[in-house]
């Protein structure tokens, strides 16, 4: 599940991002504990932790003490929102200067979009 691109808690959170996106987890759903996620993944707890810490300081997931990690309020939209701020304003620059560097027009690029459609 995990590759070496990046750090596994940062892909962790991502995976529980797409998670919401996709309405695994909705709003004010509980998402599974730090245990729960680091047997689920087999990896460490302080790295699951990571993974929760991470989602929480970008207000996707609240604690309610006690009780667990639930879904903010708006989660989806700011996971999106943030999604296609971080495609136009990093993924399409690198997309352009590839499309320069290996002279690929527009028009070929928008043929195999349209083909993987």
């Amino acid at each position: 599940m995990f590759s070496d691109t990046k750090p596994i808690f940062i892909q962790l959170a991502d995976k529980l991002s797409d998670d919401i996106i996709s309405g695994k987890f909705e709003q004010d759903m509980r998402i599974p504990s730090v245990r729960e996620l680091a047997a689920q993944y087999e990896i460490n707890v302080n790295t699951a932790m990571k993974s929760i810490e991470r989602l929480s300081s970008d207000n996707i997931i609240y604690n309610k003490r006690g009780m667990g990690y639930y879904v903010r309020q708006g989660a989806k939209e700011e996971i999106i929102n943030r999604r296609r701020s971080d495609f136009f304003n990093k993924f399409l620059p690198l997309l352009q200067k590839n499309m320069r560097e290996l002279n690929i027009s527009f028009g070929e690029l928008q043929e195999k979009l349209e083909e993987n459609i």
